[in-house]
């Protein structure tokens, strides 16, 4: 984002299915640093910025909480995720030596990877069958590594991509915005949170101490969009313990620094440096357009 904080408007989610559509199997397109530049200029990167920046705005002031619209593909995609959730109840962690990359991922991992084109045409109408395949390997993406037994913020990425994928080709529409990001993506931060407690998944591409946070940052940006012009809210407030435990539930921010707070021990200022920084920032809109540059910069 400009450091003058102007930015175009962001694009609005598709609202109508083009008639035609070449679907093909994602591969992996990145592999040396000329590949950044390329994915940078590139009309995938155009649309899953607007994505980001469309669902950035559509969430602005509103809490968890208020009432909005929820159609049939966000209970199917809420179902879907619920399905995940049940898998992990299913597959208990093993009892193994290492404290860390529980291999009971594993058998986790594999049951989605056997499964992800089912659960996604439970999601895709059938005259667009044909995008099943494409649009499963974003979610089988999206829930971290299982050779490593790591996630972090590429596997984020990867679940908005899927999600960009359905506003694409039109399972996903404008009026679904805040369903997207309260329903569908609040409910994947929270089986991503199951997954990383039970499994005791590692950070991947950890800035450790340096960095935002271990494994999320859209809940941020979103969180802090959701914060813009509250009454009493402000940034030095997420570093307060009481504000935290009384607002959370209604902001993703809050969620982010619960959880953070619950996973890790010391100082807030010790383990959670920048964020620590961040609560010194004298408003949202500034913690907002700060984090969307950090995001172009750092993690796509």
């Amino acid at each position: 984002m400009a450091e003058s904080g102007r930015q175009p408007p962001p694009e609005p989610l598709e609202d109508a299915c083009p008639t035609t559509h070449n679907f093909m199997i994602p591969k992996k397109e990145i592999n040396t640093v000329p590949d950044m530049g390329k994915w940078k200029r590139s009309q995938a990167y155009a649309d899953y910025i607007g994505f980001i920046l469309t669902l950035n705005e559509g969430v602005k002031g509103k809490k968890l909480t208020c009432e909005y619209k929820v159609s049939e593909p966000i209970n199917k995609l809420v179902a879907l995720l619920n399905t995940l959730d049940r898998w992990i109840d299913e597959t208990p962690p093993m009892d193994q030596p290492s404290r860390f990359g529980n291999k009971a991922f594993r058998t986790w991992y594999a049951k989605l990877d056997q499964e992800a084109e089912n659960l996604v045409a439970t999601v895709i109408p059938s005259h667009l069958a044909a995008a099943v395949p494409e649009v499963a390997l974003y979610l089988k993406e999206s829930v971290g590594n299982s050779t490593r037994i790591d996630y972090g913020t590429g596997h984020e990425a990867a679940f908005a991509a899927f999600l960009c994928c359905l506003c694409k080709i039109g399972v996903l529409r404008v009026d679904d915005q805040i369903a997207i990001v309260f329903k569908v993506f609040n409910r994947y931060l929270e089986v991503m949170r199951k997954l990383q407690k039970t499994y005791r998944m590692e950070p991947a591409g950890s800035q450790g101490v340096w960095g935002l946070d271990d494994f999320q940052f859209l809940p941020f940006i979103w969180g802090s969009s959701q914060l813009i012009e509250h009454p009493y809210l402000e940034p030095r407030h997420f570093v307060d313990e009481k504000a935290v435990n009384e607002n959370h539930k209604d902001y993703m921010f809050l969620e982010c620094i619960l959880f953070i707070t619950e996973m890790k021990t010391g100082p807030f200022a010790e383990h959670s440096n920048q964020l620590w920084n961040i609560s010194a920032v004298p408003s949202w809109s500034k913690v907002n357009q700060g984090l969307i540059r950090m995001y172009k910069a750092e993690t796509i």
